[in-house]
């Protein structure tokens, strides 16, 4: 293995979107390798790819399609052999990968919970009857609108920045952020209130990064194998199986999250209406090894009680 290890004439190529905080995931990325196999930074190269996700910022993601928007050309570079990893958000990630690729490494997972961020405002309950909250998450808003139904939800694009920058700028006057992002980004001076997962269930995989190989690329197995956390990889197994039963995308809102403890594996998951008239919610709890049929088990009992039509966008 030893002489297989990339080196500053031959380094690892890291694929990733060019945003602040998926940056700050590949720079985690390779961070981690390095000290893994104490190697220099120069052992690695981060390689940028436009996603069509980060291209079209003036549309909702309904109306591009599904979850391959941040994914697919990263995706493409790694199947070419342009890049040899590629770093993602996992509350990204289609529940099934291309021919040729496997997901099977995961880094230590971040805070799972939703930020309330407002410059004026300290919660939900303070937003005066009407306000204006922002967000380009179908799930956030199908979840805000359940609980507040008064309040006039906008479209929300673009990076944490740039979310920021539309609050100064009045265009709406709370929007939601992932605490993940947040503290990848130490950004300790954002106003924010974190959202316990109790009121408000988070994304699938929320706060969580995976590394996408070759599937033929043994080197590259041998040194993700070192720093994947297998904790974090047997959490998401449970969510992405109740995802993929119901198989959710960036048009439906869903939200799932397991946790492990001293009784084993506790999943929650909830489905809701477009337009937050009605939320679906369950919870199981089982030996960490059972996650993925947990997962599925729970999709179909919620697809049962929803009925068809449940997920129509309203």
């Amino acid at each position: 293995m030893t002489s297989h290890l990339p080196s500053p004439e031959a380094p690892l190529k890291i694929g990733t979107r060019g945003s602040p905080l998926a940056l700050a995931q590949a720079h985690e990325t390779r961070t981690r390798l390095a000290r893994a196999f104490a190697l220099p930074d120069e052992a690695f190269e981060i390689v940028v790819i436009s996603t069509t996700g980060d291209r079209v910022q003036d549309r909702p993601l309904k109306e591009l399609g599904g979850k391959g928007l941040f994914t697919r050309e990263i995706e493409e570079a790694l199947l070419s052999g342009g890049i040899d990893i590629a770093v993602h958000s996992m509350k990204d990630m289609p529940v099934e990968q291309p021919a040729g690729l496997v997901l099977d490494c995961f880094l230590p997972r971040e805070d799972v919970r939703d930020a309330f961020v407002s410059l004026g405002r300290n919660g939900l309950a303070g937003l005066p009857e009407g306000a204006v909250v922002g967000t380009s998450s179908l799930r956030r808003r199908a979840q805000l609108l359940n609980r507040r139904p008064d309040l006039k939800v906008v479209e929300f694009r673009g990076n944490v920045q740039t979310r920021l920058r539309k609050l100064r700028e009045g265009v709406a006057e709370a929007t939601f952020l992932a605490m993940a992002g947040l503290n990848r980004l130490n950004m300790s001076d954002v106003p924010r209130v974190a959202i316990a997962p109790d009121e408000m269930l988070p994304a699938v995989a929320q706060g969580a990064i995976g590394i996408e190989r070759r599937e033929d690329d043994t080197r590259v197995a041998e040194m993700l194998a070192a720093i994947h956390h297998a904790e974090t990889g047997l959490r998401l197994a449970a969510e992405r199986a109740f995802l993929a039963e119901l198989d959710g995308s960036c048009q439906t809102p869903i939200a799932g999250l397991a946790e492990i403890g001293g009784a084993g594996l506790r999943l929650r998951g909830e489905i809701l209406r477009t337009d937050g008239s009605e939320a679906l919610a369950d919870e199981m709890t089982g030996a960490v090894e059972d996650g993925p049929e947990m997962g599925r088990e729970m999709a179909r009992k919620l697809l049962e009680r929803a009925g068809e039509g449940f997920f129509d966008w309203r």
